[in-house]
């Protein structure tokens, strides 16, 4: 197949051309955490200027991100904490102590300048897809800004501010019967899984590093609750485990749940922490490894929301994101 100017499209490995929508500001690479926190949204930066330089953007529709509004974030988060995050500003943060500690916004979750604007592009850009994918606008829609899983509906948690996903989850929700979340960064994703542990309609997959290890939830009898029970998948994993080990148990899973459950939309994760040599990890995948989760899940021929996540490494995680487009 090939496009306006006579180049070859990229197909998947059925030779069907997927039609994909890429979400990116250029903005979000100057947010900047602060001295010496590991998350870097510039690695947001380095992954879009690899995908520009191998000449992948042009097979894509690119598209910046609208902003997330209050409202749109109110859908999951509470209003409080909304308008907390709305109006703080490292100014007037020395003010706001009781609130910081409230609303667990400090340590891990610095208060930085832009952090709000930060929330609402990373936000809308999964929002974005979500809703791209429900008008069939495209087949896979990616966000490497999002995937930020920990956040919960009143505190910030593990980096993460907002969580986009719930949002993009929600949004997928107003299309679709049932929506498979599936988590590959080496943190459990607990937000969501919080967020839907009492439904049915959204089951939740999460692969992870498990034993003495943040957050500390995801053990393999967490499994749900009331009408939710059985709709959460957990699987704790060992430190250093390799692509083989790792696909021996993600294939066989995955393809029961799709097989069982049969979404009609599927959100996945794809946190770079799970890479061999991250900053903060301790698994032993390869790039292509970790790129195998992606081409699995696109095997299936179901709409596609792609999402960012941990990944500290950062010269690892923008070769592995672009490597996945």
């Amino acid at each position: 197949m090939m496009d306006a100017g006579g180049n070859s499209l990229p197909s998947g490995p059925d030779g069907v051309k997927r039609k994909i929508s890429y979400f990116y500001d250029p903005e979000v690479g100057n947010y900047y955490y602060g001295q010496g926190h590991p998350m870097k949204p510039h690695r947001i930066r380095m992954t879009h200027a690899l995908l520009a330089h191998y000449g992948l953007l042009q097979h894509m529709q690119v598209l910046k991100p609208f902003p997330a509004r209050d409202r749109d974030l109110c859908r999951f988060h509470a209003d409080d904490y909304v308008s907390f995050l709305r109006g703080i500003t490292p100014e007037t943060q020395q003010d706001q102590l009781r609130q910081l500690k409230r609303f667990n916004v400090g340590e891990d979750c610095p208060v930085f300048d832009g952090l709000y604007s930060f929330c609402q592009t990373y936000a809308g850009g999964s929002v974005g897809g979500a809703v791209k994918l429900n008008h069939s606008l495209c087949d896979i829609a990616i966000n490497w800004a999002g995937g930020l899983h920990h956040a919960k509906k009143c505190e910030a948690s593990g980096f993460c501010y907002v969580n986009d996903i719930v949002l993009a989850i929600l949004e997928l929700l107003k299309q679709h019967e049932r929506v498979l979340y599936v988590d590959i960064d080496i943190h459990h994703g607990d937000g969501v899984e919080e967020a839907f542990y009492t439904t049915d309609r959204v089951m939740t997959v999460s692969f992870h590093k498990f034993g003495d290890y943040f957050p500390g939830t995801g053990d393999v009898r967490d499994i749900g609750y009331g009408k939710g029970k059985y709709y959460s998948l957990n699987v704790p994993l060992d430190d250093g485990i390799d692509d083989e080990s790792y696909h021996f148990l993600f294939k066989p899973i995955i393809g029961k749940v799709m097989e069982v459950f049969k979404p009609g939309a599927v959100v996945l994760q794809c946190g770079a922490d799970s890479l061999s040599g991250d900053r903060l990890g301790c698994f032993n995948l390869s790039i292509k490894g970790h790129a195998e989760c992606v081409r699995y899940m696109r095997s299936f021929n179901v709409p596609l929301l792609l999402l960012g996540g941990g990944g500290y490494t950062i010269r690892n995680v923008a070769r592995c994101w672009c490597y996945e487009v």
